[in-house]
């Protein structure tokens, strides 16, 4: 109840200072796990990514927000869990899987940090998605965050992840890696 009345008021603070539109929300399935891989720009873009959905979504936050008091209960109370600066630890990555293996959704950030150079994408979606066989939803984030400006945010159809399974290439997370991101700076280009 809690993260409706608060998605709905940062929907309602998002779509007013930041003229968010959502586009290809079909796209993501209504039920079972989905992992959301994004581009990153800002702090500002976990919200940006659930907000307009009906799904919850869950997010890795870095362990010190849980330890800052009340905003630690709150963000978790939205679903977020905490992960380790520096990598995501073992115990990030079981908590991940094992919110998708409920059926759950979880944004993610392949580039782990904002503005990261192309190409520098990390494995750890392409790890999770794999080992908790959830659908891969590319999401491009499109815009700056600055007042009254236009933000779009494009959710692409699910990237089948069977033929590289399948292959089972040794570099097989760096493949399915290069595809999110790939996929991602597609959709970006189209809505350019």
């Amino acid at each position: 109840m809690l993260y409706r009345i608060f998605r709905f008021l940062l929907r309602v603070i998002y779509t007013l200072l930041f003229r968010v539109e959502a586009r290809g929300t079909e796209n993501i399935p209504a039920d079972g796990a989905v992992v959301l891989a994004s581009n990153h720009l800002s702090v500002l873009d976990p919200p940006t990514v659930g907000i307009k959905i009906r799904r919850k979504v869950h997010f890795m936050a870095k362990e010190e927000l849980f330890k800052i008091p009340v905003f630690g209960s709150l963000i978790r109370s939205f679903g977020a869990f905490p992960v380790k600066r520096g990598g995501v630890s073992k115990d990030a990555i079981k908590s991940a899987i094992s919110l998708l293996k409920e059926g759950n959704v979880l944004g993610i950030f392949p580039e782990g940090t904002r503005n990261s150079q192309e190409g520098m994408a990390k494995k750890g979606a392409s790890l999770i998605a794999i080992r908790s066989g959830a659908a891969v939803v590319p999401v491009a984030i499109i815009g700056k965050y600055s007042l009254f400006r236009k933000m779009v945010v494009c959710y692409g159809k699910p990237i089948d992840l069977k033929p590289f399974i399948e292959e089972g290439a040794p570099d097989m997370l760096e493949q399915v890696t290069d595809a999110i991101m790939a996929r991602i700076r597609e959709i970006a280009a189209q809505q350019s």
